[in-house]
């Protein structure tokens, strides 16, 4: 009877070894093939948040994100040294689940630098890291990322600014070109030079009128029929670069819609623009400025 016993635990024990193997190689067990686990996906770009900034774009380290005021047209225009010390920020093969929470895939595209570098884009803004040149101790100057957390790079010269997912107002320096298609220097005379001035987070013009008066709308109409030639900026938001001053920004009613006024004056688009990033058109309609474009020290209105 011992004996009996003694085969029967044996050959116990060998059945429950081998079906533990079994499980363990994932023949039929909860882990196995049948039921691979899902792979982790990371984070690739997300928001942080800032009592003085709000919310702004980080990697996945937690290093800010810039745009750069001369990409007026959504194009790359940090070359040379400037992309030194700005390098460009890429992700390859972004999906949603690569993002996090409050951003969306379609606001972000892919362009090729002039130096044949790929770059993300965010909301039409190609997007940078700040990489200051530090002293490494033996009288040499490198260049260095700026550290997870810092958001030293926002304001930079007046055209660097943090990347943000909710501006009402950006900043942009650019060649003025009217519809007459003749460029335009910032006194509205014919001739080539940078103008830095205003536009929404999309890099759409924005422009006053010159017969307007304090956070007094004098062009458009109240059935709005004149509405498409110069339409109204129509927003309740101020979310402006760091460099200005939000207390110059206010919001008017017009006919029932709210309407953002800086330093007074009511804010436009052009119609002519077609909502073309970096068009400008509109500083020549009907004549050179009648619709100037608003700058950060534009006179208060009266």
């Amino acid at each position: 009877m011992k004996l009996k016993q003694l085969k029967f635990a044996a050959a116990l024990a060998i059945t429950t070894f081998f079906l533990s193997c079994s499980s363990d190689n994932g023949d039929g067990g909860d882990n196995g093939n049948n039921n691979p686990p899902t792979p982790e996906v990371k984070v690739e770009v997300t928001l942080a948040t800032s009592g003085t900034l709000g919310s702004y774009l980080v990697d996945k380290e937690g290093r800010s994100l810039y745009f750069f005021s001369t990409d007026s047209k959504g194009q790359s225009s940090c070359t040379g040294g400037c992309e030194a010390v700005w390098p460009p920020f890429y992700v390859d093969n972004l999906t949603a689940a690569k993002l996090g929470t409050g951003l969306t895939l379609s606001d972000f595209a892919t362009i090729t630098t002039p130096s044949s570098k790929k770059q993300l884009t965010y909301k039409g803004w190609p997007l940078y890291y700040y990489a200051p040149g530090t002293d490494d101790g033996y009288g040499n100057t490198a260049n260095k990322l700026e550290e997870p957390g810092k958001t030293t790079g926002d304001g930079v010269g007046g055209i660097w600014f943090i990347a943000k997912p909710d501006y009402s107002i950006m900043i942009v320096r650019s060649q003025l070109v009217g519809h007459d298609g003749k460029n335009y220097k910032s006194d509205y005379t014919v001739g080539d030079g940078q103008t830095t001035y205003f536009t929404d987070a999309k890099g759409l013009t924005l422009y006053t009128f010159k017969s307007d008066n304090f956070k007094k709308n004098n062009f458009t109409k109240s059935d709005f029929s004149n509405n498409a030639v110069w339409p109204i900026y129509e927003t309740d938001k101020i979310v402006v670069p760091s460099i200005l001053d939000k207390s110059k920004f206010s919001v008017i009613t017009v006919f029932g819609k709210s309407q953002l006024v800086y330093n007074g004056w009511p804010l436009y688009y052009f119609g002519q623009d077609a909502s073309v990033m970096g068009a400008n058109k509109g500083i020549s309609f009907p004549s050179p400025g009648i619709w100037p474009v608003p700058v950060k020290d534009i006179p208060l209105a009266i």
